[in-house]
């Protein structure tokens, strides 16, 4: 195999990755929605929060990507079931945030002295990994792309895999980088502006969950329409 195939494999396995999941995690819209859930908190806490979603992202991806089928057939669950449950928990999330109140100094100044450590690590998973950065969207498509990575050729396959993995890798830094800098993209928009920009935030976060639910539901009942439409057959 000449070098050029090597990096068109993994360069195509690598850009389908980075196009598949990184619009579905949309680090961008996330920004906003993670600086008002970490009100009060110092710019070295929200430092610290981005690295550990970031990280909490890559592992996740790779898991869903390189196991995500097995672990589902193992426990009889099926994508759609994922999407619905994950749905459920992304319509929860938005509502909050809709719901917030917007925070005034004193307020912000007595988030800072509880926002401890304990706090960061509680937070850093869910709900700031799961579901508001990587939902079930993601995780669905990590899954199905890790169906794709088997080639009849076992070192096909091991290129599609290391495309795939440094695809992640990839996203994983986007969303680092994104939330990381939050301040400097949010600084620009000015107060108003971004508490304008969060509250549309939340409101196309619902809506995702929506979708995510509905396009789980309507699996679901096609499948169970199927199944009737077998017994009468």
């Amino acid at each position: 195999m000449m070098i050029n195939e090597y990096v068109y494999f993994i360069g195509r396995s690598f850009l389908f990755v980075v196009g598949t999941l990184l619009p579905l995690v949309n680090p961008p819209a996330v920004t906003p929605i993670f600086w008002t859930m970490t009100s009060g908190a110092s710019s070295a806490t929200r430092a610290i929060l981005a690295k550990r979603i970031a990280i909490n992202v890559l592992i996740m991806l790779v898991c869903a990507t390189v196991g995500g089928n097995i672990v589902l057939s193992f426990f009889g669950i099926s994508l759609p079931i994922v999407r619905v449950a994950g749905g459920i928990l992304v319509v929860a999330s938005a509502w909050q945030l809709l719901n917030a109140k917007d925070n005034d100094t004193v307020h912000a100044e007595k988030l800072a002295e509880q926002f401890t450590m304990e706090k960061v690590k509680a937070h850093a998973f869910f709900p700031l990994t799961f579901p508001i950065t990587c939902g079930p969207g993601s995780i669905s498509a990590a899954i199905t792309i890790g169906a794709t990575i088997q080639s009849s050729s076992p070192a096909y396959s091991l290129l599609n895999l290391t495309g795939t993995l440094t695809g992640i890798l990839f996203v994983a830094i986007i969303v680092y980088l994104c939330l990381r800098y939050a301040a400097q993209f949010l600084y620009k928009l000015g107060s108003t502006g971004t508490a304008v920009f969060m509250r549309l935030s939340a409101f196309i976060l619902l809506c995702i969950g929506v979708q995510i639910v509905w396009n789980g539901a309507y699996e679901l009942i096609m499948s169970l329409s199927g199944d009737i439409a077998k017994l009468h057959s």
